[in-house]
């Protein structure tokens, strides 16, 4: 069969990353008047009139709902409340709801990253509002009891009709530390009016010391800022007395603080004649150190000089990304295209503490999973996120490379070559509990430099992978084939923590990235050793199948990459080296009785039928090594309602399994990744009736999925209901790919 040579796809020229340097802007601006022609967004008013925004927004309001407010500080472990960031920022914002009166005119939040963990600051930190100085009242935004609250790709938007006045809040991205906000406020009457702007907000507080007392307010010249103390909770909270969020007005203002409470006023009032529009901005920056808010000061200062040129650049940055994005997705399905972009770019993060490169979180509004890169989640995510974003998919798989492992380690110099399961703000050295290297994962990598390279054409970035992904290949080979037969294993590192048979057993699930997979139940574990004796690492006494088809496959990859580099006898060299394999993994881990792939279980036990079914035996469709006749057999159980065709198909175990569990994540919960490269597989072997059924019938029973909810982790089999963790990026990715495929 195909050597994958029929997946081709289209190249796109670069997108640039957002930038925390911008050039240095002139004198913060005063609160300014213009006529309403000069604004450049327009959200559309209380009595429904039209949205004057950029064409590429229409019809693209609201792709999550993202309206609420936190009731704490500390949110759950995964949140309901959806959030918008953009740029790679470590602070996020939703809106409130039209219900929601004492939040009006604020953003909810923000949702802050401490470090690793996300919380938040506020129910709406920053609330603006306005008093009539001639009538000596307040603006009341809750009177407009129809105001229009809506996000749009890039941008959060508020607008209300109180008074007559037209009141217009929009949020959007400065740099990746920088939020913008603008207050634009239309006199509809037909009297001048006098009014000075105010803004107020209050701290959300945890309960427990010493995280109740670490946000700390205080008055500024220019706003007001929340610096924090030193907490080095690693399981929950991480803050030093370097981080600040820091609001920043453009027009002069007083500042007082009571207690966990604090008012802004303007100076000076100013006069609205009828028919005129005055603009108050500010800016909400949230950095780590001094450092990083000495690099963000020009990009502060023209912010609040210059709201126009941001708005102008995070427009035309956002049109790239949806032109690029939904270029082939049908008219019906575009809406759901657009929030898997919006969902992998509120996941971007930019270099922080440990963090060097730009790169993707799994999803920033669960606990476990904002602050840090996973291996094979970054390979992924940079596959799909270069159809409209090639340098920040490239970043993405480079983050990862940061910590490749090298000779020269002082720790696991036996693991050159190995990339860590995870990165995380804080290494391991210095505290994190989140970092880990007991483990790699599932080697995916050349496979996703090859999508970016075909996405973005970046030939250095081609050059620069070739020696990291032919060394991490390597390390599979050295590390994890425990009787040197060409056919590896997952297993587990020589760490501290990889100190029992049970912790290398868990070490090696994690490895495969189907953590609780039947198939791992009561593994053996085998001890890897080199030339010399020495202990190199752990193996599961098992072969799998979808790991050495995932090898295949970066095989011939390597082959593309290599030629592609003018490297013609190494392209050759990486074919014969796939041709082998293919062989052998046709050879030892199809069973003909039940026609399917299965692990292979080392001493002797042959294939692990025992095990039952599970999606890894789909692999070797997607990677091309099955025969057409196993492969005619494997897709006869993806189409069996009583296997792998349930309501939403394609579970994790097949329904059939004695061990299915609809509810149980990698024991029968359908994840989106691995439904992704099934329907991929059938499509390689030419199946594409079967696969178009499948895809529609996992894109219309995941619920939520077309319509304005977040995309899960994972979805339950029998219901369509999601699962788990919310605004997941992997899944994301595969539902970008499946809508692209119309």
């Amino acid at each position: 069969m195909s050597d994958l040579s029929r997946r081709r796809f289209a190249a796109s020229s670069l997108v640039p990353l957002g930038a925390a340097l911008l050039p240095a802007a002139p004198a913060l601006a005063a609160e300014h008047q213009q006529p309403e022609d000069q604004q450049t967004t327009r959200p559309r008013s209380a009595t429904g009139g039209a949205v004057h925004t950029p064409e590429f927004r229409h019809g693209l309001s609201d792709l999550l709902d993202l309206r609420g407010v936190p009731a704490t500080a500390e949110p759950p472990g995964d949140n309901p409340l959806n959030v918008f960031a953009d740029l790679g920022a470590w602070h996020a914002y939703g809106l409130p709801a039209a219900t929601d009166h004492d939040e009006l005119g604020g953003f909810s939040g923000p949702m802050y990253l401490a470090e690793e963990y996300p919380w938040y600051l506020s129910r709406a930190f920053s609330r603006f509002a306005l008093l009539d100085t001639r009538a000596h009242r307040t603006i009341a935004l809750s009177e407009d009891r129809s105001p229009a609250i809506e996000s749009a790709p890039g941008l959060l938007l508020q607008s209300f009709r109180v008074d007559g006045l037209r009141i217009t809040l929009t949020l959007r991205y400065a740099s990746n530390r920088t939020a913008l906000v603008e207050a634009k406020v239309h006199n509809d009457g037909g009297r001048a009016r006098t009014l000075r702007a105010s803004w107020s907000g209050t701290l959300l507080r945890h309960t427990d010391e010493p995280i109740r007392s670490a946000p700390r307010l205080r008055a500024t010249p220019a706003g007001v800022a929340v610096g924090f103390a030193r907490v080095r909770s690693y399981t929950e909270y991480l803050t030093t007395t370097a981080a600040r969020f820091e609001v920043t007005h453009a027009t002069a203002v007083h500042t007082s603080v009571h207690g966990d409470g604090y008012r802004t006023v303007a100076r000076e009032a100013v006069t609205v004649r009828p028919g005129r529009t005055a603009t108050f901005v500010w800016s909400e920056s949230y950095t780590f150190t001094e450092a990083e808010r000495r690099r963000d000061r020009p990009a502060v200062r023209e912010a609040l000089a210059h709201p126009e040129r941001v708005a102008f650049r995070g427009d035309e940055r956002w049109r790239e990304y949806l032109s690029r994005a939904l270029h082939g997705v049908a008219p019906d399905r575009r809406r759901t295209a657009a929030k898997a972009v919006q969902t992998l770019v509120t996941n971007w993060r930019s270099p922080a503490g440990a963090l060097r490169s730009d790169g993707i979180t799994p999803s920033l509004t669960n606990k476990d999973f904002a602050g840090g890169f996973w291996a094979w989640d970054s390979w992924k995510e940079a596959a799909s996120t270069a159809l409209f974003a090639p340098r920040l998919a490239a970043s993405t798989i480079e983050s990862m490379f940061d910590y490749q492992i090298t000779a020269a380690s002082k720790d696991r110099p036996q693991d050159a070559g190995m990339v860590p399961d995870a990165v995380f703000y804080n290494k391991a050295s210095t505290g994190g509990q989140n970092w880990n290297e007991r483990n790699s994962k599932p080697p995916l990598a050349a496979w996703a430099v090859w999508q970016v390279y075909e996405r973005g054409r970046d030939r250095e970035f081609l050059r620069r992978m070739y020696p990291k992904l032919t060394a991490y290949h390597a390390w599979w080979y050295r590390n994890r084939d425990h009787d040197h037969n060409g056919l590896a294993e997952y297993g587990a590192t020589v760490d501290p923590a990889n100190d029992s048979t049970k912790e290398r057993r868990l070490a090696a699930a994690w490895e495969s990235g189907m953590d609780n997979a039947p198939r791992f139940d009561g593994a053996g574990v085998d001890t890897n050793t080199d030339r010399r004796g020495r202990t190199v690492g752990y193996s599961l006494a098992q072969e799998s199948v979808d790991l050495n088809a995932y090898l295949y496959a970066e095989k011939r990859y390597l082959a593309r990459t290599a030629n592609a580099l003018g490297r013609f006898a190494e392209s050759a060299d990486w074919h014969r080296q796939a041709d082998r394999l293919r062989h052998q993994v046709q050879q030892r881990m199809y069973d003909p009785a039940d026609g399917f792939f299965h692990d292979y279980g080392t001493h002797g036990r042959g294939p692990l039928t025992s095990a039952g079914k599970g999606i890894e035996g789909a692999i070797p469709l997607w990677a091309g090594v099955a025969t057409g006749r196993q492969a005619a057999s494997v897709r006869a159980a993806l189409v069996d309602p009583k296997q792998f065709a349930t309501h939403m198909p394609l579970p994790t175990v097949a329904r059939n399994n004695p061990k299915f569990d609809p509810t149980g994540y990698w024991r029968g919960l359908v994840w989106l990744d691995q439904a992704y490269f099934a329907i991929l597989g059938l499509r390689e072997y030419g199946y594409h009736h079967d696969a178009e059924r499948t895809k529609e019938n996992l894109l219309r029973h995941a619920r939520g999925l077309l319509g304005n909810g977040p995309i899960h982790e994972n979805y339950q089999p029998l219901t369509g209901a999601g699962r788990n963790s919310s605004n997941f990026s992997w899944s994301a990715a595969a539902v970008l790919e499946l809508l692209r495929q119309h």
